[in-house]
């Protein structure tokens, strides 16, 4: 049985705090997010009004893509706060854009997928968390096959073909598969490389970027998957 020395332990208990720190909120976003977007589908008016105003409906994209990018390239010049203020932002406005899969897809199968992601994104969490095997070197080549999923997507908006959607839906699960293993892997890094007695802003800071990553990483996961198994309103 191997003992731990008292710095070993130290550090464990810092990493586990800041993780548990980064899944709360990343939880928070997705149960606001969720909540969100039960409420506008429930609300048949409101949804076939977000439905048929597409300045509204790409007006939320812009403002989602917006807050992204200030909360990932700007959060050392936020304050905690501020930052989960944001962060809270995005995930409702996020849940308003998504309730438009209550349109497309019968509600049993969004309930199924939804939880068929949670157990693929759980097990490949565990895995990035507790894997002694550096995944650095998974980042390249994740990263270029999320830049030809994003252009085979957008070609296919012109070709609308359906195997080409089904192809993008096959390897854009892999690949959030694999970046959530490897976010995971960088949030347990970063939380490592955390000094002992990080004031409480800087940590919650990091936290909720780490939380939008993993955040990030589910949802696309989940509509990814929808697009396979969802199959479409009866």
């Amino acid at each position: 049985m191997q003992v731990l020395t008292h710095s070993e332990v130290r550090a464990r208990e810092l990493v586990n705090a800041f993780v548990i720190k980064v899944y709360n909120w990343m939880a928070a976003g997705l149960a606001i997010t969720g909540a969100i977007a039960l409420y506008v589908a429930s609300n048949e008016s409101l949804l076939r009004y977000l439905a048929t105003h597409q300045i509204l409906f790409f007006g939320l994209i812009i403002a989602e893509f917006v807050l992204v990018i200030a909360l990932a390239g700007f959060v050392n010049k936020m304050s905690g706060l501020t930052a989960s203020a944001v962060f809270i932002l995005y995930s409702a406005l996020n849940g308003i854009t998504l309730s438009l899969i209550f349109l497309i897809y019968a509600r049993a199968a969004i309930a199924t997928t939804f939880f068929v992601c949670a157990g693929t994104f759980t097990a490949c969490s565990v895995y990035g968390m507790t894997t002694k095997r550096d995944l650095t070197s998974w980042g390249g080549f994740l990263f270029m096959g999320l830049i030809g999923v994003i252009i085979a997507s957008v070609v296919n908006m012109f070709v609308r073909s359906s195997g080409l959607s089904l192809a993008i839906s096959y390897i854009g699960v892999f690949v959030f598969i694999g970046l959530t293993a490897y976010d995971t892997q960088k949030i347990k890094s970063l939380a490592l490389s955390k000094p002992e007695g990080i004031d409480s802003e800087t940590e919650r800071r990091g936290a909720i970027v780490g939380a939008l990553t993993l955040y990030l990483d589910f949802i696309n996961l989940f509509l990814l998957m929808l697009r396979i198994f969802g199959g479409g309103r009866e």
